[in-house]
């Protein structure tokens, strides 16, 4: 066969190729059409991004990159699905060089106006053009029919399988105390937008401390498992997030198992358990008489036992090493986080309450080199200078703040009870109270939101 020669009009005639890039979490109409608009200029490769990518900037996606994938895919228009790993577009724009980028012009004026001009840039390199089909205004970003939809409630399944979904798309997970109803939709709603980044809590920590201290009863095992089942109720009534519940050392390995059952029923994440006997004692009271650390042995069996009970795979127990705490050494923290994990426990929390993360840091350094690891856990609350980023670089997947919002609340709530005693009026206690109207903004179904 005579082979021929390519000329430029039959260059000019090959069809041109367009990167649309997208999330696809949830499909809408918009969607569509600025699919559509892209199928004019060409062949449509879309550029979906990761559930990492996505996870850096936003809430973690409700489908898998998997399922988005095979949704887009079906979609009409669409000729190829290309990975976006980052949530930056210079990778694959390199790497494909379309003739066409295009993006809904409300980026102009965002957060991402910064990676706009990226993009120009590049294309301009080879000669590419960006073309920036007009939003349709009256169709709601993907952000905020999400929230609508989660607004309305998750099922206990859905919220137990959060807290492994988040670990496995996100390096670090923020989890933050709750101790009611109010606490859980401040945890709900709280978040804040910097730069190209939007920040949130991921779950909610209901911790036997704060629990308690909110009933006015010591952190000593004097509130049971019925009453904090309770709480946990109030709190998942008006929330969505995953729960990790703090069950000090679960008591004997029988009640432990059934507590497992009920809280798998319930819809927490996870549960923590500590590896001390006897009646509870605060561990950043020190190494008291109560403070006695259990057998690994024991310990391990009773891990055992919380796992047979699990009816799903989608429950968490992690066991927390107190030996830091105790005084008992690194070596005897690393040999029991083996030995816990050997047994079955799906994550591993090292305490301590040094002012400084120094002995933190250097059991993340041994962790590391575990064959078999699970998640890591901490809770700064000592040594709450560290941050996020740090704990992240050390190979930390979960941070907990245990206390800061029960902490936070008894000071200013004291301060205006005694300003209005000695005022004799709350005139002056007003400026430090929050507006009611902007109290039941937080509360669903009372008219503020």
């Amino acid at each position: 066969m005579k082979k021929t020669k390519k000329t430029s009009q039959d260059n000019d005639k090959k069809e041109k190729v367009v990167y649309l890039p997208m999330a696809v979490d949830l499909i809408h109409y918009g969607h569509i059409y600025i699919i559509n608009e892209a199928r004019k200029l060409g062949k449509v490769v879309i550029g979906l991004l990761s559930d990492e990518a996505i996870a850096t900037y936003k809430r973690v996606p409700l489908s898998t990159y998997d399922q988005r994938k095979k949704i887009i895919e079906s979609i009409v228009g669409v000729d190829s699905v290309m990975l976006q790993e980052v949530h930056d577009f210079e990778p694959n724009l390199r790497k494909l060089k379309p003739d066409y980028f295009v993006h809904g012009d409300d980026w102009k004026e965002s957060v991402q106006s910064e990676k706009r001009k990226k993009v120009i840039e590049i294309l301009n390199e080879y000669g590419g053009e960006l073309v920036e089909p007009k939003r349709i205004e009256s169709i709601p970003s993907t952000t905020n029919l999400i929230e609508g939809l989660v607004g309305q409630g998750v099922t206990p399944e859905t919220r137990m399988k959060l807290l492994r979904r988040y670990l496995s798309v996100k390096p670090l997970i923020r989890i933050m105390e709750v101790h009611n109803g109010l606490t859980g939709r401040i945890v709900e709603k709280t978040k804040i937008s910097k730069e190209e980044k939007a920040s949130e809590f991921d779950g909610m920590w209901l911790s036997s401390l704060t629990d308690s201290v909110a009933k006015g009863k010591p952190d000593n095992g004097s509130v049971d498992f019925t009453s904090r089942q309770s709480t946990i109720d109030q709190i998942f009534d008006v929330t969505t997030k995953p729960m990790i519940v703090d069950a000090d050392n679960g008591g004997f390995p029988e009640h432990f198992a059934l507590m497992v059952k009920t809280l798998e029923r319930l819809g927490a994440s996870a549960v923590i358990i500590e590896d001390k006997k006897g009646l509870k004692a605060n561990s950043l009271f020190g190494t008291g008489a109560n403070q006695i650390q259990d057998s690994i042995e024991d310990f391990c069996y009773k891990i055992s036992m919380g796992k047979k009970a699990q009816v799903t795979n989608h429950f968490m127990i992690f066991a927390r090493i107190e030996s830091l705490i105790l005084k008992q050494g690194m070596e005897d923290a690393l040999t029991r986080a083996k030995a816990y994990i050997e047994a079955g426990a799906d994550g591993i929390l090292i305490h301590s309450k040094e002012k400084e993360p120094t002995e933190i840091f250097e059991f993340c350094k041994e962790y590391k080199k575990f064959k078999n690891r699970v998640p890591l856990a901490v809770v700064p609350s000592t040594y709450s200078s560290v941050t996020e980023d740090e704990l992240e670089k050390a190979g930390v997947n979960v941070v907990i703040y245990a206390n800061q919002l029960l902490r936070s609340a008894y000071p200013a709530m004291t301060k205006v009870a005694e300003m209005i005693l000695e005022d004799g009026s709350a005139g002056n206690a007003e400026k430090l109270c929050m507006p009611i109207k902007e109290v039941l903004t937080l509360i669903p179904g009372s008219g503020g939101e």
